[in-house]
């Protein structure tokens, strides 16, 4: 050991490895020799992995080495639903220390059930001296995130639950969280007053509250979504999606060069690029850098053409703009941005020009699919490899497709959406590039093209578009998992031709995501007063209802009812009783008749 260090003093080299870095870096830390120090913990840094990260957390607190405490407490924070999974290492960890983790609002879970299964495992791993501690865990999860049914068939009734008497108080408040949230959701009739709450309502502000057990995490990416056409003009509008609030977010920071629609974003970094575009006059060139960081705005070196319709892309920090329209013509050019250098270099021509097409980056190399050459809406679909600088056609699509949206997700290359000449669609298709084959998907609930798709929390988002009449704002989202489609929440405007991007680890998060988690009861308690007012408006200008459709709400209302009357039957005799609730009223879009 000392020799490698002598080695290290006398000619800055060292030889470390996962089997001698431990010994190395306490050796190095008793002789206090730093910079072998900072090359252990760099490797350590660059090594962490789901299964050792919480040993080396352990270990960085134990030798006082700050920055890889605080790497390693952010991989944790970030890989939690992984861990939870492969790491053997959370079946050591102290009670103190499991606390610390579950109990963080920089949690990443998607859903408290992951929390709640740690929790088990950790438990189990010695039962008769851990199932004392089950109150003090259940205090980390956010019990009022959890599905109503999971609560009551895994939670409520576990052993280790139902045997804790202490645990009662517990469970008796989530019960009657849960009954509120049931209220405000399905029974809108019931929420103009505090009388039917149990236990959110807040009569000296006359709002309701969102207790500590119901209030979400902090998201570790954040969905932006920039620009694009609402109203009849360009915008500059930007808002941000907080996907554990399940909140838009408006964002002031707008680019004061003006509005773009048309236009592509790329992310490097915490720097997003908006590249090209059209403001209702001018064909871009230009390129814009917003820093999310510092919240500022800058010029970048121009592309070498005009580009409206341009399709962009990012790959090993590279970003690239391809094909679209100059005011003049359609393009088959292509080039690419280095970011370090301020520079636009060409590369070798798409087969084909296209214009409103869509590109991702799959395994190494750049698809672009679709679009519009000048007379017709496209199928064909090209791959660019940036080792041979050379372009490939692949299998066309099954379907024409202009005014696309593409993303590379769970090694295949979707395509959604777009317009195929004569109207705009819901359908989707994805490509096997080991296969050269598209096999259709789940049709979305909105036709739409020229819309904004970004992955985030492991499904695609199809947000805003035109659907042939208007624009719209909204959103619904794709899990391969369940292989469906779900409603999310809707933008704060309408609007089509916008670009959407991903930036994930943000260190000024909290600037970007919503700031009153307090207050999302009362929000949702006002939307839903909103959509009663409507349907109420609605139903006195028709009062014909189809018996279809009201034998489909009753159906709703009845299985609505069971799961209130589920939980009036856990909680006492004495609560209000379970309304029946009134269907929602469907969505009216103003008509705008924008051209597209």
């Amino acid at each position: 050991m000392l020799h490698k260090l002598l080695v290290y003093i006398y000619l800055r080299k060292l030889d470390i490895n996962e089997d001698n870095v431990y010994s190395v870096l306490i050796t190095a830390d008793y002789l206090s020799i730093l910079g072998v120090l900072d090359l252990c913990c760099q490797f350590l840094e660059e090594h962490l992995t789901p299964k050792n990260c919480l040993g080396t957390l352990s270990f960085a607190q134990s030798h006082f080495c700050r920055d890889l405490s605080n790497n390693s407490w952010k991989y944790i924070m970030k890989n939690f639903a992984q861990i939870a999974v492969e790491s053997d290492e959370i079946l050591s960890l102290s009670l103190n220390q499991i606390q610390d983790i579950i109990n963080s609002d920089d949690l990443n879970v998607k859903s408290e059930e992951t929390v709640w299964e740690v929790i088990l495992r950790w438990i189990d791993h010695d039962t008769e001296n851990r199932r004392k501690h089950i109150v003090e865990l259940m205090k980390c999860i956010r019990l009022g995130l959890l599905d109503t049914q999971f609560f009551l068939e895994h939670v409520k009734e576990h052993p280790y639950v139902s045997s804790s008497e202490e645990s009662r108080p517990m469970i008796i408040e989530t019960l009657k969280f849960l009954y509120d949230l049931e209220m405000i959701t399905h029974s809108p009739n019931n929420i103009r007053s505090g009388s039917q709450f149990l236990i959110i309502w807040s009569p000296r502000d006359g709002e309701v509250i969102t207790p500590e057990i119901a209030r979400p995490r902090v998201p570790h990416e954040i969905l932006f979504a920039i620009g694009g056409w609402s109203g009849g003009s360009p915008t500059n509008f930007i808002e941000t999606y907080d996907t554990r609030a399940d909140r838009w977010v408006k964002v002031e920071e707008v680019d004061p060069a003006g509005s773009r629609a048309y236009h592509g974003t790329a992310v490097v970094g915490f720097k997003i690029y908006v590249i090209g575009g059209f403001d209702g006059m001018d064909y871009f060139n230009s390129c814009r850098c917003f820093d999310a960081v510092t919240k500022t705005w800058k010029e970048v070196a121009p592309m070498h053409s005009r580009r409206c319709y341009v399709s962009t892309s990012v790959l090993k920090g590279t970003i690239y703009a391809m094909g679209g329209y100059d005011g003049h013509s359609r393009k088959n050019s292509a080039e690419k941005y280095d970011h370090r250098t301020n520079q636009w270099s060409l590369i070798a021509p798409m087969n084909m020009q296209r214009s409103d097409a869509s590109a991702c980056n799959l395994d190494g190399k750049i698809y672009i699919t679709g679009g519009f050459n000048g007379q017709e809406c496209m199928h064909s679909a090209e791959v660019y490899d940036p080792e041979l600088n050379q372009w490939s056609l692949i299998s066309p699509m099954r379907s024409r497709r202009s005014g696309v949206s593409c993303i590379a997700y769970h090694g295949s290359v979707y395509v959604i959406g777009g317009f195929n000449g004569i109207s705009r669609m819901c359908s989707g298709e994805k490509f096997n590039p080991l296969t050269n084959t598209w096999t259709p998907i789940p049709d979305m609930y909105n036709p739409r093209s020229n819309f904004a798709i970004e992955v985030i929390d492991d499904m695609i988002f199809a947000i805003g578009g035109f659907n042939g009449v208007t624009t719209i704002y909204h959103v619904e989202c794709y899990d391969d998992k369940t292989n469906e489609w779900y409603e999310a929440t809707d933008m704060n405007i309408y609007r089509s031709a916008l670009s959407a991007c991903v930036i994930d680890g943000l260190p000024n998060v909290h600037d970007y995501i919503h700031k009153h988690r307090d207050k999302l009861m009362e929000e949702k308690r006002q939307k839903m007063i909103a959509l009663e007012n409507h349907r109420n408006l609605v139903n006195d200008q028709n009062n014909n209802n189809n018996h279809d459709t009201i034998a489909a709400a009753v159906n709703a209302n009845m299985q609505q009812l069971n799961i209130l009357q589920q939980l009036n039957g856990h909680l006492n005799p004495a609560l209000p009783p379970a309304h029946v609730p009134d269907p929602l009223p469907m969505q009216v879009e103003p008509d705008e008749n924008e051209e597209h």
